[in-house]
């Protein structure tokens, strides 16, 4: 049975988007290490993993200037070179990613992700799981002008659908960032498991007129959803 969310059930999606990292798959261990080399080789300390997962939300073009100035380009291309020598042999899936999207799928639901993860990465991670057949689109930081939690994002995977922006699509995803962003979009919010990221404000887990937030513990409990829908 699938937890009695806190406000009325949700509407029958006409399209769920994802986000990726800690939503889908676990891919923390590539980015704890990368992003702990990136801190050392520039002068920095490395970071515990529950820092890291304290502070990694928005996109490296996003997070990187804040955090190094001007010398963040320098520090994104040691990150990239890092995370792109471990990330595809240490990615998992979420415990019931696999079953949830193979139920989506199977019931015809228009999927996408949005990810703050770089497009080129998502994409290659996509394909080593075996899931692009699940998806309509794919899209990652920098494939959109600005990346999430601002719109064009949701716009691009949604591009070519005829659905449109409203509280009918569900955003799927774990932190702080997820939920913005469905709010600014207009999107229905879904938070499974713990939330990473920026604290997450008690106004933000309350009904909006977006359609408000739903929280489950993992991609189980949601797939129980979806059945009884």
């Amino acid at each position: 049975m699938p937890p009695v969310p806190p406000f009325p059930p949700p509407p029958r999606p006409s399209a769920i988007l994802f986000d990726w990292d800690n939503t889908l798959v676990d891919s923390w261990p590539a980015i704890h290490a990368a992003v702990n080399r990136t801190l050392v080789a520039m002068g920095h300390q490395p970071w515990s993993l529950e820092e890291a997962k304290r502070r990694i939300q928005r996109s490296l073009r996003d997070s990187f200037p804040q955090l190094f100035g001007e010398r963040w380009d320098e520090a994104r291309d040691i990150y990239y070179r890092s995370f792109a020598e471990v990330h595809l042999d240490t990615l998992r899936p979420k415990t019931g990613a696999v079953e949830l999207l193979g139920e989506l799928h199977r019931r015809g639901f228009y999927l996408g992700v949005v990810s703050n993860k770089t497009g080129k990465y998502l994409r290659l991670e996509a394909e080593r799981l075996g899931w692009q057949m699940y998806f309509r689109s794919l899209v990652g930081a920098t494939d959109a002008p600005r990346d999430k939690p601002a719109i064009e994002p949701v716009d691009m995977a949604l591009a070519g659908s005829g659905i449109k922006r409203d509280n009918n699509v569900w955003f799927v995803g774990d932190g702080a960032v997820d939920l913005e962003c469905a709010r600014n979009a207009g999107l229905s919010g879904f938070l499974i498991g713990e939330p990473t990221g920026e604290p997450i404000p008690q106004e933000m887990l309350m009904p909006q007129a977006s359609g408000g937030v739903w929280t489950f513990p993992d991609c189980v409990a949601l797939a129980a959803l979806v059945r009884s829908l």
